[in-house]
């Protein structure tokens, strides 16, 4: 995905299908990533990232309501602007990671399962390190005015 910057727009699919298909895809991508907020299997961030994406091309007025969410809107607003993830949400999310599958690994008698949970656990903790970290919150990244404008 590319990285859109402050200002710039990114383009509107112009045939009427490729923009039902889009809205398809990021109303089903949006759906999963609010699933993943209550489901430790499914990742919430990439799928509300990729719904964020398709909407930004298919319906701006979605896009614009989905960043104007208080909970993830202004997460998803950091990301597009430079695809960092706060300090306190990624702590946050290794948190979940951990009690979730950890918590599920003492549910399931299967040891094969045990095992594919701690895989799919370690997988998505080495993917939630290898985001690049910023130590303010989105909320302040996105809210604080620009000292440098005189």
């Amino acid at each position: 995905m590319d990285i859109q910057h402050e200002g710039e727009e990114r383009p509107v699919a112009r045939s009427r299908m490729s923009r039902m298909l889009l809205i398809l895809a990021g109303s089903v991508c949006v759906g999963l990533g609010l699933l993943g907020a209550f489901l430790p299997i499914l990742p919430t961030t990439p799928f509300l990232i990729l719904g964020a994406a398709c909407w930004a091309r298919s319906s701006p007025a979605w896009h614009a309501r989905l960043l104007a969410n208080p909970v993830v809107g202004p997460y998803l607003a950091q990301w597009n602007r430079d695809h960092t993830v706060p300090r306190r949400a990624k702590r946050k999310a290794y948190a979940v990671v951990v009690l979730t599958f950890g918590i599920s690994m003492t549910w399931v008698d299967a040891v094969w399962m045990r095992w594919v949970l701690f895989a799919v656990g370690s997988l998505l903790l080495v993917f939630l390190a290898s985001l690049r970290t910023t130590h303010e919150t989105a909320a302040r990244v996105t809210t604080e005015p620009n000292d440098d404008v005189a």
